[in-house]
């Protein structure tokens, strides 16, 4: 049976008629539409409890079967209703797919190389283990998850997001805990590397493909390569580097192997992506980053370090009017 908790109709829900079927029905009230106080403490929620008003278990876990209503869901049942397994609960009405053109496309993209965070960015699960509830604060909810050795992880999640995730299951690091647009941030520290690049190279092609245009994959994987060409230091071993310092991933790769060949302790580093225009100021070139763009501060810095540049890349040797390193 379906058994309904604080789903108190005028705090919680109201009765909507639908437009499609003309038939009335509940639909929650989102959180933050509801009068402050006590009605944005409350949880709607659906608990299926057996004859006797007993919590039923979820197959194959001890969690009893609670299914949370995020905001603007209409609720498919009634309070004391018999159901069985596959019956739908509640409604979320999508809003329909509003008309794409190049212009509305473009500032994604932009956002794409740029390595911005979205605003409204989806939550990922920092660790994999079972979910459960810690202590809530203020405006926060405290999820908690804890892996096969008991290890707790905890996140503070704000109320007024939805949680996807029930307590009792089961998920894995970098799974989507509350809905959003994903930051490609988190996609590289909780995903992988193979994940970021998949991400951020359907997005580009989503917008182009939209209007017909093939662009080869290759020409946005080079500028991608260029935005993880930097990692940060965890754990400096035996090196002289130092922790949380930026570093080019080929200088650290050299490093550990020379350490390795010592028999030292070696770099512990993680990945991070920096935006195109970060990335470009960022190079180990002086002459490169100053022809870009923060000349006055680039060549001021370069100047009070005593920075050297080897004229390595394309652009630093076309500014001093050498000829290109490109092999030929």
């Amino acid at each position: 049976k379906a058994k309904f908790i604080d789903l108190e109709e005028g705090i919680t829900a109201r009765l909507k008629q639908d437009e499609l079927t003309g038939l009335s029905s509940l639909e929650i009230i989102d959180i933050l539409e509801r009068p402050k106080g006590e009605a944005q403490e409350k949880k709607p929620a659906i608990h299926i409890v057996d004859g006797y008003g007993r919590d039923k278990k979820i197959p194959d876990s001890d969690a009893p079967s609670i299914y949370t209503l995020p905001g603007n869901a209409f609720v498919q049942l009634t309070d004391g209703q018999d159901i069985e397994v596959g019956s739908i609960i509640a409604r979320i009405s999508q809003e329909s797919a509003k008309t794409k053109d190049i212009t509305g496309g473009l500032p994604r993209v932009a956002d794409l190389f740029e390595a911005r965070k979205p605003k409204e960015a989806a939550i990922l699960a920092q660790a994999t283990g079972v979910v459960s509830w810690g202590k809530a604060t203020k405006g926060k909810e405290r999820l908690v998850i804890t892996d096969e050795k008991g290890k707790e992880t905890s996140s503070l999640i704000p109320k007024t997001r939805h949680i996807n995730v029930f307590e009792g299951e089961r998920i894995n690091r970098g799974d989507i805990i509350s809905d959003g647009a994903l930051s490609p941030h988190d996609v590289l520290e909780l995903r992988s590397l193979h994940e970021l690049t998949e991400y951020v190279v359907s997005g580009i092609q989503e917008v182009y493909r939209l209007q017909g245009v093939t662009i080869n994959e290759k020409h946005i994987e080079v500028i991608l390569r260029q935005m993880l060409r930097k990692v940060e230091i965890v754990d400096p071993g035996d090196s002289d580097l130092i922790t949380g310092e930026q570093v080019e991933l080929a200088t650290v790769r050299e490093t550990n192997l020379k350490l390795s060949s010592e028999k030292k302790q070696e770099v512990k580093y993680k990945r991070i992506l920096l935006g195109i225009t970060k990335a470009s100021l960022a190079t180990d070139s002086f002459v490169s980053a100053a022809s870009f763009q923060e000349t006055t501060r680039v060549l001021t810095e370069a100047a009070t370090t005593g920075r050297r540049d080897q004229l390595r890349g394309l652009k630093e040797n076309v500014v001093v009017g050498r000829l290109i390193p490109a092999g030929t």
